[in-house]
């Protein structure tokens, strides 16, 4: 463990299939770890150390196989007690920098979360008169190994052997990325704790337990280093689309869809002036093509952001990503709940900061105050 001057500790773990505490070379030579928390681009890490020549003129940390490529590696702080995991996940780059100055060469490891084990090899295989959620099912499975542990929103619609079998041609990382896609759902990855990680796969969620308040401008309670929000009008469509009646041929324009959030967390939405089109509708039919309506509609981008660092001592938590947090002492138009997009940690001897990403469709609460 490597403690910093707020008293927080960094767990690190490392290994080729069961990660173990990091040796204390590993540990001696740690000059910062970052992990990026992000529900789009997905998490990933990046450990820099120094690096030091032993008697045989190499680097002994590049020879002791402990952060070798496609180990398992699992970043930790303890602000108290219980450990709470930042990302499991895999090495996938190594990058060295030698220095002419003594002490000062350095060795950066670079990985993603644990998903990456899932993109490595491409299957083709049929799945006949499956729904989606078994499809998946049956490919997270495989992975329980790594302490996976699925979670999946059921789906009935059935592909029958008639219109074609249903088949994966591609790695099962990308596979269930793009089941993902074609039902509106996400799909994302996150520790739950110590070598046992969450696969969701399902919508996005906008419900859950509040966490702890960000606050800005409240003296003693306030937490946030500094802060600030944008709106993009232009985020905000609505959508249509057609589609062609199998038996009469008709065209059937269905009307256009506002942006929609469930639930929503504004009162006052942005409005949206932009209208887009659907393409390949035509055949799929009634119901699925307000399917396809509904996903593009609830998967806009938020037109509300705001950014800002956490005073992490103050805080005294670990703000995650993908969940619903409280701001206030913003003002009206920007208090009140927001999603978490995106987290990134930095650790290091000296301090421990958390720079963070908020959205929300719009402004003014829907409720009348935050609780801390």
């Amino acid at each position: 463990m490597l403690t910093n001057q707020l008293g927080i500790r960094l767990m690190l773990l490392v290994g080729s299939n069961v990660p173990r505490p990091a040796s204390y070379e590993i540990m001696s030579a740690l000059t910062q770890v970052q992990v990026n928390n992000n529900d789009e681009t997905g998490d990933g890490f990046q450990i820099s150390m120094t690096l030091g020549k032993d008697k045989l003129l190499d680097y002994a940390l590049l020879r002791s196989g402990e952060l070798d490529i496609f180990n398992r590696v699992i970043i930790a702080v303890v602000m108290g007690v219980v450990p709470e995991v930042l990302i499991d996940g895999v090495i996938s780059n190594h990058q060295v920098s030698p220095s002419n100055d003594p002490g000062k060469s350095t060795f950066t490891v670079t990985g993603k979360d644990i998903s990456q084990m899932m993109d490595f090899e491409e299957t083709n295989r049929p799945y006949p008169n499956q729904p989606d959620s078994v499809i998946v099912g049956q490919i997270l499975a495989k992975y329980a190994k790594y302490g996976v542990m699925p979670a999946l929103t059921q789906t009935t619609e059935v592909r029958m052997v008639t219109d074609g079998t249903a088949r994966q041609y591609e790695t099962d990382l990308m596979c269930i990325q793009r089941l993902a896609g074609k039902n509106g759902f996400v799909f994302y990855t996150e520790p739950l704790s110590v070598g046992l990680s969450l696969a969701y796969w399902g919508p996005k969620t906008r419900t859950g337990i509040l966490q702890s308040a960000l606050s800005i401008g409240m003296g003693t309670a306030t937490n946030v280093k500094n802060l600030s929000f944008s709106e993009e009008g232009l985020s905000a469509a609505a959508v249509k689309a057609s589609f062609i009646e199998p038996f009469s041929k008709m065209v059937f324009q269905l009307p256009p869809i506002p942006p929609l959030r469930i639930p929503p967390l504004v009162s006052v939405p942005t409005p949206s002036k932009k209208v887009t089109l659907l393409r390949d509708t035509a055949n799929k039919g009634a119901a699925a093509t307000l399917r396809e309506m509904m996903s593009a509609i609830t998967n806009q981008p938020d037109t509300v952001k705001g950014d800002g660092d956490l005073d992490a001592a103050r805080y005294g938590h670990v703000l995650r990503a993908r969940r619903l947090v409280g701001v206030r002492g913003a003002g009206a138009s920007y208090d009140g709940i927001y999603c978490v997009r995106s987290v990134s940690h930095r650790i290091s001897r000296g301090g421990y900061t958390q720079s963070f990403s908020l959205s929300r469709e719009g402004s003014g609460s829907l409720i009348p105050m935050v609780i801390p």
